[in-house]
């Protein structure tokens, strides 16, 4: 029993409908600090926070309506999250015995999230523009839940000290994790809303115009994403923690 504290560092990925078919050559960085309560050899609490960068852009994928759709978006996501986990082996700090196991973890995550999108050199927060039709005061919310779950490896490498590599999903409880969800919107209705920045959010919900198609695929009512599928990231993270709980002694038969 007892406390572990450390930190980790590894890669993040986003999952959603820039990135709808699980590339996994885009990673962004992530690091996290945390804390754990060993309630025995099993069974285990542990606490943390995160931060992630995750981006995407159309042009990456083989899907034809995607590159001509021409979106792209980057965010820092900030995270809390608590979740159990389980030992698939007892697992006791300072034994030569049981020294590590794979594990599995679940929980819940709450986090914040802030899309932005490069248009004309300057980067544009997308959620104040309402790319997608919404009116003043009725965006998305920046600060959302999830849904943590995935698995790893726990290994000591001293009687303090341990390793572990983990890999832990987020399933989100938004489909605007990407600024993009729903349907295209009538450009005139954005500039309308959204005043001197009408131009900007016009311009931004519908980038196929950039490329200069035959017909930008920008129609009012179009869809734009699938609304159908919330977004999803990912970690994968290797960390390094210390233990404060009491070392085990050996045990010795007594002698008569």
């Amino acid at each position: 029993m007892g406390w572990e504290v450390g930190g980790w560092g590894g890669v993040s990925y986003y999952f959603g409908d820039i990135n709808s078919d699980f590339d996994l050559t885009h990673p962004g960085p992530s690091l996290g600090v945390g804390a754990r309560f060993n309630f025995n050899e099993r069974i285990c609490l542990k606490f943390s926070a995160n931060s992630s960068f995750v981006y995407a852009k159309d042009e990456y994928s083989t899907n034809t309506f995607q590159q001509n759709r021409n979106l792209s978006f980057q965010s820092l996501i900030f995270d809390g999250s608590a979740q159990l986990e389980f030992n698939f082996l007892n697992y006791v700090h300072g034994s030569k015995d049981e020294f590590f196991t794979p594990y599995l973890l679940g929980g819940i995550t709450v986090f914040n999230f802030n899309p932005k999108a490069e248009y004309e050199g300057e980067l544009y927060e997308l959620r104040p523009l309402g790319t997608e039709g919404q009116f003043r005061g009725d965006e998305y919310y920046s600060t959302q839940l999830g849904i943590i779950a995935g698995g790893g490896l726990k290994f000591d490498l001293s009687y303090r000290w341990s390793m572990n590599v983990e890999i832990a999903a987020r399933q989100l409880f938004t489909d605007y994790l990407d600024d993009v969800s729903g349907v295209y919107a009538d450009q005139d209705d954005i500039l309308a809303v959204r005043g001197t920045l009408g131009p900007v959010a016009a311009a931004l919900s519908d980038r196929s115009q950039e490329l200069m198609l035959d017909e930008p695929i920008g129609e009012p009512g179009r869809q734009r994403g699938n609304s159908a599928n919330n977004d999803r990231y990912a970690t994968l993270t290797v960390g390094l923690l210390y233990y404060f709980g009491d070392i085990r002694c050996p045990t010795f038969p007594i002698s008569k």
